[in-house]
């Protein structure tokens, strides 16, 4: 086993299987962002796509507004956006700092939500937060 010396003392160098409850946002993030990524090739790659929704776990029914399982999923859909800057607070202003790339940097992501209607309303739930959850669910 690894050993660490920290302050003159020999240690141990544990490794945890629930790291990712010690993450970071911003690596959360990225992490459920490649589980996004490769959740979306699964299913566009999928001979049958309700058989792969169903094996990962995805609800065919959910709770609307007012609490009952009025919402059915009847679609799913796939939007490419690719990314060509960035914007965020400047430092002492309520002005954006806008970040244009160059053309080797604009980067392409899809993203995918599930829509679910019912009589009286429409609801879509965007992947990562269905992985994001069911992640969460694995940790716990």
């Amino acid at each position: 086993m690894p050993h660490d010396i920290v302050n003159g003392h020999i240690g141990h160098n544990h490794s945890h299987d629930h790291l990712h409850s010690h993450m970071q946002p911003e690596d959360e993030a990225a992490d459920i962002q490649v589980l996004a990524t490769q959740f979306i090739d699964g299913f566009v790659q999928a001979a049958d796509k309700t058989a792969y929704l169903r094996l990962a776990g995805v609800p065919f029914e959910r709770p609307g507004s007012a609490g009952a399982k009025a919402l059915k999923l009847v679609d799913v859909s796939l939007t490419t956006e690719w990314q060509v800057g960035t914007a965020s607070p400047s430092f002492g202003s309520r002005e954006l700092s806008y970040l244009p790339f160059p053309g080797e940097m604009v980067s392409e992501r899809t993203n995918m939500a599930l829509v679910y209607v019912s009589m009286d309303e429409k609801s879509l739930l965007d992947i990562r937060d269905f992985l994001a959850h069911k992640t969460k669910e694995h940790h716990e």
